[in-house]
């Protein structure tokens, strides 16, 4: 019944792809996806097989990926965006990984994932990522005995709604995936309620790609606080609480690094307008701390190598509502003292896994700065860096 609904589908939607696929960032996706024509075959019998819908998911996998390439086994990969796709690409294929093998391809629509049936036999373990719960996926996995996993997987409370209309369809899924890891207790939680069973909270993927930088600063000899990934309305919440905070005679820089590259111009305007000596990133770096108050940061990728000379970070996207915060893993890794505003909903499994850090609201940023030496340095728990082992036990001594 389900696969003759999906061949419904695909014919009504057919036309619209058609038309889709002229468009640039659909051009390779719809054809490897939805025609048979152009389909890749798998040259390789793959033991593991790794599904992750976009760019971030297929980033993700990127530990577990490397632990397992030096085997003598086929990993293939699969992914739906045009942008995961080049990211599996650049990150994993180079045909031969020591002693074994990548494949990065398109996952099929559903209709067409049996065209990949005879290549599947010696498959051991599936692993999904998030919320990708195509059924002949799972199906295709279970039919050839492997281990289905669902891993990081989350279900946000304003999506809930949605997924409790059709619970009776996801029944239907879970009950083809032998184990699901959620991010945290909430998605744990939401997921139950859709028919998911041996569940276990185990934390979100990111907390198993630890940092690195791209460029080592020197520390300024001055203390220095970054305003991190900030979106409208937080830049002069920040800005004015910082203002109160530099009356009090302290020599203390402000790095203020907006989330959103088109609004690199309006935040230093506004930067300029409280304070005159403000500096943008991409006209000299942190070379001219000493003449400035603020530095806006106008360049991307930059986050991870200024968290490491900060004392201080404050994560945005989490005094404004509509956010849910960022990833407090990353400053936490550095040692940083480290605040941000009560909007976290999207980030609850990276905050379970950060110890000595403030959440507060917008109202008390001024008084925060202000005793920011007495807060403790937030660290990451110990538990965080055992966490690859042991998803790798799961994913390997899965029995077939």
């Amino acid at each position: 019944m389900y696969y003759c609904a999906c061949v419904l589908l695909y014919l009504i939607a057919l036309p619209f792809l058609i038309v889709s696929s002229f468009r640039p960032k659909h051009r390779d996706s719809i054809p490897a996806r939805f025609s048979p024509l152009h389909i890749k075959t798998l040259e390789y019998e793959p033991q593991y097989w790794f599904h992750a819908c976009s760019f971030g998911e297929v980033k993700s996998l990127e530990p577990i990926i490397n632990a397992l390439k030096s085997q003598e086994i086929c990993i293939l990969i699969t992914t739906i965006t045009h942008t995961g796709f080049k990211e599996a690409k650049q990150l994993y294929e180079s045909t031969e990984q020591g002693g074994g093998r990548i494949l990065v391809r398109y996952l099929p629509f559903e209709i067409f994932l049996p065209l990949w049936s005879k290549s599947c036999k010696r498959l051991q373990s599936l692993v999904v990522t998030e919320a990708e719960m195509w059924k002949m996926l799972f199906f295709l996995a279970k039919s050839h005995n492997a281990h289905t996993m669902l891993i990081n997987a989350r279900i946000s409370e304003h999506s809930q709604k949605n997924y409790e209309y059709f619970a009776w369809f996801y029944q239907g899924i879970f009950a083809l995936i032998d184990e699901v890891l959620a991010q945290s207790q909430f998605d744990k939680q939401r997921l139950e309620r859709l028919g998911g069973k041996n569940i276990e909270v185990f934390g979100n993927l990111k907390t198993l790609n630890f940092p690195s930088l791209s460029t080592h600063y020197a520390k300024p000899s001055l203390s220095v606080f970054t305003a991190a990934s900030t979106h409208k309305g937080e830049e002069k919440l920040i800005l004015q609480a910082f203002k109160s905070y530099k009356e009090r005679g302290d020599s203390t820089l402000l790095l203020l690094a907006p989330r959103h590259p088109e609004r690199f111009k309006e935040v230093y305007e506004l930067s300029l307008e409280m304070f005159p000596r403000t500096a943008l990133f991409s006209q000299g770096g942190l070379e001219s701390y000493a003449q400035c108050d603020v530095i806006v940061i106008d360049t991307l990728g930059e986050l991870n190598n200024l968290y490491a000379i900060s004392d201080l970070v404050i994560l945005g996207g989490s005094f404004v509502q509509n956010v849910g915060g960022h990833n407090p893993f990353e400053p936490a890794f550095f040692g940083t003292k480290l605040i941000s505003g009560e909007h976290i909903f999207n980030q609850y499994a990276l905050f379970e896994e950060v110890e000595n850090y403030v959440l507060i609201p917008p109202q008390s940023l001024v008084d925060t700065l202000i005793r920011w030496e007495e807060l403790l340095s937030s660290s990451i728990k110990a538990d965080s860096k055992h966490k690859l082992d042991a998803l790798l036990q799961k994913i390997q001594n899965a029995q077939r």
